[in-house]
């Protein structure tokens, strides 16, 4: 990343109480960005966004609904942003299973939206739209999907990121394009990190557990995952939105974001690497039926090695280690603002280990 390609440039995100979003609204006011932000609600209680007192660091903070097209227009041309981030998202396969219309309400034509009003938005002259490495149609391969395999989804929240990359397309070719306006998706695999409260997630599940004293169910411990902090594809989302107003056009496509083939590992793996650094922790597998998840899945991410210069910084033990440790920060009671921004001055700093 470029801090100077961000200091004073406008972004606008949505998503931005989320967890991925509320990190990556730190990073931006970190490298002097004009961030606004549109969102819902925090999702959880606790949250990444309040313990951190992102709010404070924001140029504009809208708190309203991506399917609102009336708000998300005045929202978007109030801030006049060059730079456009969508990762507003309903984000969780089993809710989808519990929720599939509203899956594909926020998905799909929250999508839809956020592309209409960028459309209507003169200032804009970059899209980035976060899907997931879930979009492929899954084939159970071991080796990583590329960004032109074919896109599917068994379960509504995969299908439902699979149609919104099939939404950006058009978008893209029918009218952003011509306008100038470069549109990318980014794919990246399971993210980890401090300050996730979601539900039905390793991580936050394994903390829970651990906070209560409980033992952790698992459904799957031999399902394999591409692990990553979740700085590892926010930086890859930073590096697209600079090339693309660098670079220009080439840039209008899709890229995969995932860890190196070391950092795939089984749920196991995780969990005996976490109880050996948290040893109070305890889990079992649980045999009740559940709704299906896919059991491998891998990335493949050689063309933003090749054409954008990006790789992993962190691996999966020290991305671990960095979770942990942000947690024990937050259970003692330390200002979150300053150990998360921490924690982004220690990856910018880094390098492969």
């Amino acid at each position: 990343m470029t801090p100077e390609f961000w200091r004073s440039r406008r972004v606008f995100l949505t998503g931005h109480t989320g967890f991925k979003g509320s990190w990556l609204s730190l990073w931006l006011r970190r490298m002097g960005a004009e961030v606004y932000g549109y969102s819902t609600e925090p999702p959880t209680t606790p949250n990444l966004f309040t313990v951190a007192d992102v709010a404070g660091d924001l140029a504009g903070n809208t708190i309203a609904d991506i399917r609102d097209q009336t708000a998300l227009n005045n929202a978007m041309r109030a801030a006049a942003p060059e730079v456009v981030f969508h990762m507003a998202a309903q984000p969780l396969v089993r809710f989808s299973y519990q929720e599939p219309v509203e899956t594909f309400a926020v998905n799909v034509m929250g999508t839809a939206h956020v592309l209409e009003a960028a459309r209507a938005c003169e200032s804009v002259r970059a899209v980035v739209v976060i899907t997931t490495d879930k979009c492929y149609e899954n084939k159970e391969w071991v080796w990583g999907y590329r960004e032109n395999e074919p896109l599917g989804g068994h379960d509504p929240y995969s299908s439902s990121k699979a149609c919104a990359e099939l939404v950006t397309a058009a978008y893209r070719s029918s009218f952003l394009a011509e306008r100038g306006v470069v549109v990318s998706t980014v794919r990246a695999g399971n993210v980890i990190g401090g300050g996730d409260w979601a539900l039905d997630r390793l991580l936050p599940d394994f903390f829970r557990a651990l906070d209560r004293g409980q033992i952790l169910q698992i459904r799957y411990p031999g399902a394999t995952r591409p692990w990553q902090h979740v700085l590892e594809p926010l930086s890859g989302y930073l590096r697209v939105a600079e090339s693309a107003l660098s670079d220009g056009a080439r840039c209008g496509r899709a890229w995969n974001f995932g860890p190196a083939d070391s950092d795939v590992r089984t749920v196991e793996w995780i969990l005996n690497y976490m109880s050996g650094r948290v040893p109070t922790a305890r889990w079992q597998q649980v045999g009740t039926q559940q709704a299906h998840e896919a059991h491998s899945l891998k990335l493949d991410s050689s063309s933003a090695r090749l054409e954008l210069n990006w790789a992993p910084r962190w691996n999966l033990q020290t991305a671990l280690d960095q979770t942990i440790a942000w947690h024990s920060r937050w259970r003692a009671g330390a200002d979150m603002h300053a150990v998360t921004l921490g924690q982004i001055g220690e990856y910018e700093s880094s390098v492969r280990e």
